[in-house]
């Protein structure tokens, strides 16, 4: 997993819309960068629709969120849609950049073992370094947590 300090690797990926988005273009800008394990699940929703709540406050900061999970371009859509997400998803169906994160892994629940994305995120700053990780994301609780910071970090 990237570390704070590291530089965010570039990477160009579709959003819900089909619209391309590379990192590089956020040269300038703080970017949140969250990656979750699937649309439309209870914690992944739950994550979601907070960071809705609370994305007038990450506009006024100029904190751009760009959500990442290996969902396919039309399930981002349905769920942008359904819950009404003002911010991007984007699709990494061949999960290059989840991968170059280091978000992918072995996990466990209910006592069976298989691969998938963890949920983890990354406040990176105006010139592309990591400037926090959060490994230890609550759903409920993560955009306040990440505003706080970044007000800090500002």
């Amino acid at each position: 997993m990237l570390k704070q300090g590291a530089k965010a690797p570039d990477f160009t990926l579709p959003d819900q819309d089909g619209n391309m988005h590379s990192l590089k273009e956020q040269k300038g800008k703080w970017t949140l960068v969250y990656f979750y394990p699937k649309d439309d699940t209870p914690g992944c929703t739950v994550e979601a629709c907070t960071i809705r709540d609370n994305y007038g406050a990450f506009k006024k900061m100029g904190i751009t969120v760009w959500g990442i999970s290996a969902d396919p371009v039309k399930k981002h859509a349905k769920f942008a849609v359904k819950y009404d997400l003002p911010f991007t998803l984007l699709a990494d169906e061949e999960k290059k950049v989840i991968k170059a994160f280091g978000v992918w892994g072995k996990k466990k629940f209910m006592g069976r073992e298989y691969m998938g994305i963890f949920r983890v995120s990354f406040l990176i700053d105006d010139k592309g370094k990591i400037a926090k990780v959060y490994e230890e994301v609550k759903p409920a609780k993560h955009a306040e947590e990440v505003l706080a910071d970044a007000k800090e970090m500002k």
